[in-house]
């Protein structure tokens, strides 16, 4: 019989990891980024900067769950080990706590302000709807995913009013490397996906023409970067930008030899090395 609550259960499925990384880039964004708020005070000593960050990190934690939810049958075939929801966790405290965050995260939103607050309503919905039906279908949920993830970036600059074009500059960083990094965990997860009628990219168009789609997105992310990075024209950030790309090829590289899921394991990881580089080039900027 599955424990109905257990602290490891909560940890594992809510993905602790990750959730730091989220909190770090906001963090960063903030002090590096925006720095002050629109009346000159440092933005790390506004309260509501922290508001922000808890309930984004909740929201990501709900959406973790809902993922797992849904996803119990696949991850059985792609990743059997690490199945929390009926074994570690029974299936209705699962979706009580998923609620019960949602509500959380959206109400400390709330006391920032409303428009944080209907960002976040709509990021709950999509992440929701993203694990009930939107990432059986090809690319728009890894699209989901990664546009929230860019999100989280933008929404720090937006609610400041401060340094709005330079934030977008990590934001559409966030948003490319993880549009790219879903679409490699489709790759690795084609198995347990297929078995369950999901249509992802690797299901719909192959193994190679997806390969084809990630070389196109990451064109299309090396045109958006140079593009912002010029209208900024922020030295510093040509030198960051020129030191990453060489992580970035690398990167690319890997992904046209890998053929096998161990290969696409390691670039999922990879891909998040590269997410936390960026993020620490901030403190440079």
């Amino acid at each position: 019989m599955p424990k109905s609550f257990s602290i490891w259960s909560l940890l594992k499925i809510s993905r602790p990891v990750n959730l730091v990384i989220v909190a770090f880039a906001q963090l960063m964004t903030a002090h590096f980024l925006v720095g002050t708020t629109r009346q000159g005070l440092p933005v790390l000593q506004d309260i509501n900067l922290y508001l922000i960050i808890l309930s984004t990190v909740i929201l990501a934690a709900a959406g973790y769950m809902i993922n797992d939810y849904y996803d119990v049958k696949i991850d059985y075939i792609n990743k059997p080990e690490e199945v929390i929801v009926g074994k570690g966790m029974r299936r209705r405290m699962v979706i009580f706590l998923h609620s019960l965050l949602n509500f959380t995260g959206i109400g400390i939103a709330l006391i920032v302000s409303p428009r944080i607050a209907l960002i976040n309503f709509v990021a709950s919905f999509l992440l929701w709807l993203y694990s009930n039906s939107l990432k059986r279908l090809p690319f728009i949920g890894n699209f989901t995913v990664a546009l929230l993830t860019g999100t989280s970036i933008w929404m720090i600059g937006y609610y400041y009013q401060q340094s709005e074009l330079l934030v977008l500059t990590y934001a559409i960083f966030a948003f490319f490397i993880n549009l790219i990094r879903e679409i490699i965990k489709d790759i690795e997860d084609r198995q347990g996906d297929r078995k369950h009628g999901c249509r992802t990219l690797p299901i719909v168009l192959g193994f190679r023409n997806t390969k084809k789609v990630i070389f196109l997105i990451a064109f299309g992310f090396v045109c958006a970067i140079l593009i912002v990075t010029f209208k900024i024209n922020n030295l510093q950030l040509f030198y960051y930008f020129g030191g990453m790309s060489f992580l970035f090829f690398y990167f690319m590289y890997k992904i046209y030899v890998a053929d096998r899921k161990a290969h696409f394991t390691q670039l999922s990881i990879l891909s998040k090395i590269l997410m936390l580089t960026g993020i620490l080039s901030m403190g440079f900027l």
